[in-house]
């Protein structure tokens, strides 16, 4: 009678111990998460918009894209733990998880800092140049002296690096052009279209890019494309390289150019749930091949690059422990996730 009793309290125990576990990951997983991105029209809200709808599918939770400005609008949300997840460039990251007292680049760095961010997924690169327009006597980097380029971009920050990367790969600085101020991406391209401006940036594939092409006819021209060109770049913004691109492969690229490029990540807060980290990547890793027909850009989200000892910032730890298990984490990843997460612990 003893032994009985004392295996149904055995069992009951095991039920309740199972009940628990069972609850307390259910209270780690909200009913909804929120990725924040750049505005609708560019490259960050489409990515952010297609990571949305595979997690959702295939996550016990709902993913929302909430568009902002610029990332250095949702940056200080991501931060304080009030936005679970985010789009953001490496080079962004690099500025602002590293903070103004230890990294700027090109004398300046404005971001907040945002030392409780982490890297849970690193993703496709962003690849771009300046743009003008179709019919513009300008043909490549080295005319754009003494023309009107916009600049400021003081609600996307990223914006201002990409056109101080590109003059910089021409040995230009920002006194070499006549600046055109405009608070983020789109209105730069809305500066060209109206006429206000001769040269401006935007990604490659974007759907301000092909709305451009369709009102006034666009042209994407060519940085210098030499070794010394790009040392050039990278001295000037860590983290940029250059990308070759073929003619005929995207809106507004008409001839075979240099751009450049840099990774694009999705971030989150130190402090999200592991279990929302791991439900989060299980849903990408899972289903990787249905990203690519959402959109151009995730042909290079993959897999292979998720994780890496190349980045930027600390990965979250329930993403380590994720890609430790896929066996996709290595000792050179471990090395760089313990400097760089020395960076704020000095």
């Amino acid at each position: 009678m003893r032994k009985t009793l004392m295996g149904q309290l055995r069992t009951a125990a095991f039920f309740l111990a199972v009940f628990f576990a069972s609850a307390s990951t259910q209270a780690q997983t909200p009913r909804s998460v929120g990725i924040g991105s750049n505005p609708a029209g560019t490259i960050y809200y489409a990515l952010a918009s297609g990571l949305a709808n595979v997690v959702t599918g295939a996550a016990p939770f709902q993913m929302t894209v909430q568009p902002y400005t610029g990332s250095s609008t949702y940056l200080p949300l991501l931060d304080n733990g009030e936005l679970e997840f985010g789009m953001v460039n490496a080079v962004d990251m690099a500025l602002a998880y590293n903070g103004p007292d230890r990294l700027k680049i090109g004398g300046r760095n404005p971001y907040p800092f945002a030392p409780n961010t982490r890297l849970i997924m690193r993703g496709t690169p962003l690849q771009s140049s300046l743009v003008v327009r179709k019919d513009a006597p300008i043909k490549n980097i080295y005319d754009v002296k003494g023309k009107r380029v916009t600049g400021e971009y003081p609600a996307q920050l990223a914006v201002w690096y990409n056109v101080f990367g590109s003059l910089s790969n021409a040995g230009l600085t920002w006194s070499d052009v006549k600046v055109v101020p405009v608070p983020a991406v789109n209105e730069g391209m809305d500066a060209l279209i109206a006429g206000r401006a001769d040269a401006s940036t935007h990604a490659i594939g974007s759907a301000k890019i092909k709305e451009a092409d369709a009102s006034v006819g666009i042209r994407y021209i060519s940085l210098d494309c030499s070794p010394q060109a790009e040392d050039r770049m990278k001295k000037a913004v860590p983290g940029y390289y250059l990308a070759h691109l073929k003619a005929g492969s995207s809106t507004g690229i008409l001839e075979d150019i240099c751009g450049f490029a840099y990774d694009i990540y999705m971030i989150g807060h130190k402090g999200v749930p592991d279990a929302v980290v791991q439900g989060t990547l299980k849903a990408i890793w899972d289903n990787v091949a249905k990203l690519p027909p959402l959109h151009p850009n995730f042909k290079d989200w993959t897999r292979e690059r998720a994780a890496s000892a190349d980045v930027t910032m600390p990965y979250h730890p329930a993403a380590v422990q994720f890609y430790k298990e896929k066996g996709v984490w290595n000792a050179k990843m471990d090395e760089a996730q313990k400097r760089l997460l020395a960076v704020n612990q000095k």
